[in-house]
């Protein structure tokens, strides 16, 4: 591999390869509700929220949809900086995640993030460093991928009574 340091400047303009800004997560509080039957709506405090539920529910996202779709803007959002600099704010992107899930171990064995961007306006040098850079800034700063791939403990479940005001805001 080459010291990306001393490679000579491209039409991209002088690169380092710092990493790209890790977003401060947010400390809204995330929860979802019960619409109907196997059917929840997510919720951020923000007031974002989105439908979930099972494919046969309809116009809704699948927990397992949610999944990949996070990978893929994650991946699209760490990496933005890099293709923009050399492609222009206005470049287009598609990100796809289509691995199939195993259903006999009901996972995701492999998440392939799969990005179709033009390129071939590039010169053959620039291209490389675009995307060797492009793939540092997501390896370094996607926190999706960075937890997939960490393989982060998910302790069981807490089970606990509503709260009174809880109670009385959801009978309102």
């Amino acid at each position: 591999m080459t010291d990306q340091s001393t490679a000579p400047d491209t039409a991209a303009g002088p690169e380092t390869d710092a990493a790209a800004p890790v977003t401060p997560s947010p400390t809204d509080p995330l929860w979802v509700e019960r619409t109907g039957n196997r059917t929840y709506r997510g919720h951020t405090a923000r007031g974002a929220s989105v439908e979930i539920g099972p494919v046969e529910a309809g116009a809704v996202f699948t927990p397992g949809e949610l999944l990949k779709i996070a990978l893929a803007a994650c991946a699209g959002m760490s990496s933005d900086t890099k293709f923009a600099r050399v492609l222009g704010e206005a470049y287009e992107a598609v990100i796809r995640v289509e691995d199939a899930k195993d259903m006999d171990e009901d996972r995701y064995p492999v998440l392939t993030e799969r990005f179709e961007i033009d390129l071939s306006g590039l010169d053959e040098a620039t291209r490389n460093k675009t995307l060797l850079l492009a793939q540092r800034s997501i390896d370094r700063a996607c926190t999706v991928g960075r937890t997939l791939k960490a393989g982060a403990l998910v302790p069981p479940a807490v089970f606990e009574q509503p709260a009174a005001g809880d109670a009385e805001d959801a009978a309102s």
